[in-house]
């Protein structure tokens, strides 16, 4: 097969260069590091041709008939590049670009950047982040963390400082999918929320979908995001290292072959290592809070080597080791971990004008949750995942298709809230293709997908139609939609019982379900496949009040069809003659509905950002029996972020963010007796032997917690060094207006536990 798509894709692209036309292509690269730059314009001079470079510094211009132009690129904060070239028909013409950086900062430039890829690609439900954006939030704890900058995104609702989950247009964590350089990463947030397992200093790009994405990322049914990482300084030592209140972090990159000439081979690589030693530190600084110390410890180990071809074409070679360790005094211990290898390439054949991309990584994720007075909970999840894909440029046009290919084994232990168990060790594989294609008419741009992904250890097909458009009114106002269908196996080992979940586990789905299901409405249907299914449907606008004033507003509606759950309704182990099948199953199938709207406001001057978010939404969930909101529903949600430079040569900076968001349901105690187990069947003597504790429960998820609100603050200040080095100090606080937010509640000692409470904080960072 793999023969083949090589064989159809050369093919294919070989009949495309006949036309009567040339192709410009390459890489745009920081002059003094090498490192891609991306996301910007390149354009031939007095003419309509250009495009921009994507998150590998790509660009490729085609449908250039012959003759002689001069090649432009304008990067913020670089030198303008300009280079003359001949095109002859036919040609494919491979051209590195260097860009030197300057001190002058090219506004106007950055503007119309930005609006010329919002006029061309359909950027719905995405946001594109690096860390020049994550820079813009108070840096909690002394460093900037892309946890907490996705805790602002539209639709995106966190359980607060402590839990480190993500819920994402009413789906559960584990219908995202979280990629870190090809490489499924399934824990990426660590159990203090403020952290993830990402060092922003080596992030390059971060595409975060909350809906609609495109063929090419399927296996999830809300949404995904993909880490890019740097490749590294082909040139020079350069790296950074700081210390703050809560934890260290150090990177590198260190150039292993440089280039004998600009442009030439060479390989790099980079290194980074985080610990947070908060355990410690809080026993001292944060005694307040807790004498005991604050639970949490994690540490986070990133490699990467860059082998860099002449002509552009790339491997990388990686691998991760990510801990988390929570340790709640007479409450719970928590810890998980992830290790991971991984390679992926680039290659740009000579011949033809396809771009060619490729990965393949194994990863190996356990968990453990131990409470007092309850049985562990463990899951693990191991196995490997690759692809292949081609993309060929066509003006402003786009073809993508590919291959994808996906195999793990889980091995859970779980029990539900009656104490029966269930448990599964299960091996599968997934297969999928996919192709894309870009199309702009004019004013209008289509983005119509298909994707068939084939579960194998469910013998089951899932094909997966999407679609995507923008009409561009005018200039300044554009109206989007999206649409699709998808699916996933994987199945969230989450208690619906737990006011706030801390366990976040994986099970594969399971091969048999109930063969019928009955609908909210009363309809009975038969049940055809054992996937979990969504259906997505997103409308938008994107307005532009001024240069610097812009507004984004995201109606979306996800119909979850089909999903399956553990049966929090098990009580006996075995089926017997007139029970109800809810009353022995494992699992259930259950539906749902996520709808809302979310608007974006976003205000930027050089010195001045303001970004303002709003999401109003509603998660139900029907599971045969009754209907309920799961723990994540959240109506209300509020985030403001300010970020000011000041001073003379503006290196200070200060940044506030304030969050409100209202309260989550739970599951309210009613009550408590004494649960006999009878081991010993009817010789268990029930006089002399004391029973376990049980618990009576409330309406399913009927009570709704308080309102969550927190106000976080960091003032900076850069000293310059010398040429290449420089020193940041900053300070900043944590609910700086001490709000008592809930966390956790342990239903047997009635005991409440809040999350973080007013913390200040310094750090100290050195650029080198």
């Amino acid at each position: 097969m793999m023969r083949w798509l090589l064989t159809f894709s050369f093919g294919l692209f070989s009949l495309l260069t006949l036309a009567q036309t040339g192709t410009i292509r390459g890489f745009v690269y920081d002059k003094a590091s090498g490192e891609p730059i991306i996301f910007i314009n390149v354009y031939l001079e007095g003419t309509q041709l250009g495009t921009s470079t994507d998150v590998n510094g790509y660009y490729s211009i085609t449908k250039v008939p012959s003759g002689d132009y001069n090649l432009i690129a304008e990067a913020l904060g670089y030198e303008k590049i300009s280079e003359n070239l001949s095109v002859k028909s036919g040609q494919i013409l491979n051209k590195k670009l260097f860009a030197a950086q300057e001190a002058k900062l090219l506004e106007t430039f950055d503007v119309s950047a930005d609006r010329a890829e919002a006029r061309n690609e359909v950027k719905m439900s995405v946001q594109k982040i690096t860390p020049k954006e994550i820079d813009k939030l108070p840096s909690i704890g002394g460093e900037p963390d892309i946890a907490q900058y996705m805790q602002v995104l539209p639709g995106v609702v966190f359980t607060g400082d402590q839990g480190g989950q993500l819920y994402i247009r009413g789906g559960s964590p584990v219908q995202n999918k979280v990629m870190m350089d090809g490489m499924i990463v399934y824990n990426p947030f660590h159990s203090i929320g403020l952290f993830s397992v990402f060092d922003t200093d080596i992030i390059r790009n971060a595409d975060i979908y909350t809906g609609g994405f495109g063929a090419e990322y399927g296996g999830r049914i809300s949404s995904i995001m993909d880490v890019t990482t740097i490749d590294g300084n082909q040139n020079e030592f350069e790296g950074n290292a700081s210390v703050s209140t809560f934890g260290a972090k150090i990177n590198a990159q260190i150039p292993i072959s440089k280039p004998k000439k600009i442009g030439g081979a060479g390989v790099t690589s980079i290194f980074s290592a985080k610990h947070s030693y908060l355990d410690q530190s809080s026993r001292v600084l944060y005694e307040y809070i807790d004498p005991e110390g604050l639970p949490f410890n994690f540490t986070d180990l990133y490699g990467k080597v860059t082998f860099n071809g002449e002509n552009g074409s790339k491997a990388n070679i990686f691998g991760l080791y990510y801990d988390d360790q929570v340790r709640y005094q007479a409450v719970s211990d928590l810890n998980w971990n992830n290790v991971g290898v991984g390679g992926n390439f680039i290659l740009i054949p000579s011949s033809s004008p396809v771009l060619i991309e490729g990965n393949f990584a194994y990863s190996s994720y356990q968990i453990r949750l131990q409470e007092e007075n309850l049985r562990d909970r463990t899951s693990a999840i191991n196995g490997f995942n690759g692809g292949l894909g081609f993309t060929y440029f066509k003006g402003d046009d786009e073809i993508k298709y590919g291959i994808e290919i996906i195999g793990f084994s889980t091995d859970f232990y779980y029990f539900n809230a009656a104490n029966r168990e269930v448990s599964q060790q299960e091996n599968t594989t997934e297969l999928a293709g996919y192709i894309r294609y870009k199309k702009k008419f004019g004013n209008l741009v289509i983005d119509p997908s298909f994707r068939i992904h084939y579960y194998a250890s469910l013998s089951t097909p899932s094909f997966e139609p999407r679609f995507g458009a923008k009409y561009n009114v005018t200039d300044n106002f554009r109206l989007k939609l999206a649409a699709g269908v998808y699916s996933q196996n994987l199945i969230a080992a989450n208690s619906d019982r737990d006011v706030v979940n801390l366990f976040n586990g994986f099970i594969s789905g399971p091969s048999t379900l109930q063969d019928e299901v009955t609908n909210i409405n009363g309809e009975v249907r038969e049940v055809k496949h054992s996937l979990q299914k969504a259906n997505h449907f997103i409308l938008g606008a994107e307005i532009d009040f001024t240069r610097r004033f812009s507004l984004n507003v995201e109606g979306y509606y996800k119909r979850f069809t089909q999903l399956t759950n553990i049966n929090r309704n098990k009580v006996f182990d075995n089926p017997e003659p007139g029970l109800d099948p809810y009353l022995y199953l494992d699992y259930i199938i259950e539906t749902g509905d996520a709808y809302g709207v979310d608007f974006v406001f976003n205000y930027d001057l050089p010195s001045i950002n303001l970004y303002a978010v709003y999401s109003l939404g509603k998660t139900v969930r029907w599971d045969g029996v009754q209907e309920y909101s799961p723990v994540f529903d959240r109506r209300h949600n509020v985030n403001l972020v300010g970020s000011y430079k000041f001073g003379k040569t503006r290196l200070w900076e200060f940044d506030v963010r304030w969050n409100m968001g209202s309260g989550f349901p739970f599951t309210q105690t009613q009550g408590f007796y004494e649960q006999y187990t009878f081991q010993n069947g009817t010789s268990t003597d029930i006089i002399n032997t004391n029973g376990e504790l049980g618990i009576v429960y409330g309406e399913l998820n009927g009570g709704r917690l308080p309102y969550y609100h927190r106000l976080d603050m960091t003032l900076k200040r850069e000293i310059i060094l010398s040429t290449s080095s420089t020193l940041e100090a900053n300070i900043g606080v944590t609910n700086a207006y001490n709000r008592e937010n809930i966390f956790y509640f342990d239903r047997v000692n009635f005991e409440r536990v809040n999350q973080l409470p007013f913390m200040p904080s310094a750090g100290l960072k050195v650029n080198f």
